[in-house]
């Protein structure tokens, strides 16, 4: 039969302000439970690396608390349990038996459970760091009941891997997060476009971002530089021209239009004797990503599509993204040097060189060495017998450049001071 005791004695008091401390106890063990429990290690990593400077402090005491979920997930609910169970034991020797139960369920329904939960779910990130330290002592002291429990919890359900977001996923999160969404983010409608386009790269290819052979404008080989051509380069505004041989499916090459500077219309120069340079084709299937990769080298920013007809090619090149850009084929004098390769051109313009801008001194002698070693491989030599072609299993669909893939990065089109006249690009 229990003690009783009656009210204003000290035990009395005692026994009051045990209980108390019991309801405190269980009411904190049970918001912690649902607060930082709620906290993904993710979140965490990502708040302790670019949250403000208090939710910096916050996360980095946190963490290394909630790193073992399970241990910490049994601590709490072993010292609620303990809590709730010891209540009655002291309501009962204050009150009769039914008024300790009815006491004990209100007091841990209101102030154990409800308003702990409500609290922690909102500020658990500042209420968790600030007991971070009697959380650890907790888990010491729980440590021989809750670390079996723990590991079998590991055995039974394995470790919680957070999984992070797939890129649809990844997609929405960032549209709820523009301020167009109307949830309180900041994020213009440009920056989640951007970053819906750089999310969406990886799935699209060649194929989906290249102009159609047929709408590109290019010139043959065996054409010559009058007055005409040049008008008609000129009025077309591209910084790079296509050339072909026979048929404007046959892409061979392409000429900068700023080394056309020097020549004079009336000398009818050949296409053929100006610097050609080198133009890589790209399978239709290519990623995006790979395709920009391979424009960052800077020996071309723009490149022929082709369509394998051969299966088995087709799948090589799939499996070898790396060497899936290669240069058109072409008979070149190995034998002779670079330099007197490009002497063999009849006008001195043709030893035009193209260093890359840079600001920084420190590092601009190194690039102009590279890019010096480099510049003469791009340069397409040109044999009088034997003009280059696409292999007999490839057939030319396309160009793609690099505005090509800007535009789906942006998922807008850039339009230049030339294509408000001309719908080509």
């Amino acid at each position: 039969m229990a003690v009783e005791y009656k009210c204003c004695e000290t035990q009395f008091f005692i026994r009051l302000l045990i209980i108390v401390l019991l309801v405190l106890f269980a009411g904190l063990m049970s918001g912690l439970t649902l607060g930082l429990m709620s906290l993904s290690l993710v979140d965490l990593e990502v708040l302790a690396k670019s949250g403000t400077p208090q939710d910096r402090k916050h996360a980095e005491k946190i963490l290394p608390v909630v790193k073992n979920q399970h241990l910490l997930l049994c601590t709490l609910l072993i010292c609620n349990a303990a809590a709730m169970e010891a209540l009655p034991i002291f309501l009962d020797s204050l009150v009769v038996a039914w008024g300790a139960i009815l006491i004990s369920v209100t007091l841990i329904l209101l102030f154990g459970e409800i308003i702990p939960q409500s609290v922690c779910s909102r500020y658990g990130l500042a209420i968790g760091a600030t007991v971070a330290p009697v959380v650890r002592v907790l888990v010491w002291i729980c440590f021989p009941v809750a670390y079996p429990i723990s590991k079998l919890l590991d055995i039974l359900l394995g470790h919680r891997h957070e999984a992070l977001f797939r890129r649809a996923e990844l997609k929405t999160l960032v549209n709820l997060h523009g301020n167009e969404a109307g949830k309180g983010g900041e994020l213009t409608h440009d920056e989640t476009t951007i970053i819906a386009g750089a999310l969406e790269l990886s799935e699209k290819t060649a194929g989906d971002a290249m102009t159609p052979i047929t709408e590109i404008f290019s010139i043959d080989i065996n054409s010559k530089l009058n007055r005409d051509l040049m008008n008609l380069i000129l009025e077309k505004g591209h910084s790079r021209v296509p050339v072909y041989y026979e048929q404007p499916t046959n892409i061979i090459g392409l000429i900068l239009v700023k080394n056309l500077l020097t020549i004079d219309p009336e000398d009818e120069v050949p296409v053929k004797s100006v610097t050609i340079r080198r133009i890589p084709s790209v399978p239709e299937t290519m990623p995006l990503y790979d395709i920009l990769n391979e424009f960052q080298k800077g020996h071309s920013h723009m490149a022929v599509v082709v369509r394998h007809s051969d299966k088995t090619r087709q799948q090589s090149s799939n499996n070898n993204a790396g060497d899936s850009v290669r240069d058109v084929k072409v008979d070149i004098d190995r034998e002779k040097t670079p330099q007197e390769n490009i002497l063999k051109t009849k006008r001195s313009f043709h030893k035009w060189k193209s260093f890359p801008n840079t600001n920084n001194p420190a590092r601009s002698g190194s690039k102009s060495r590279k890019w010096s070693k480099h510049m003469y491989s791009d340069i397409l030599e040109i044999d009088e017998n034997s003009f280059p072609k696409l292999p007999e299993k490839e057939e030319a669909v396309g160009i793609i450049t690099m505005e090509d893939v800007i535009e789906e990065l942006l998922q807008e089109e850039i339009f230049d001071e030339t294509d408000h006249h001309y719908e080509d690009s």
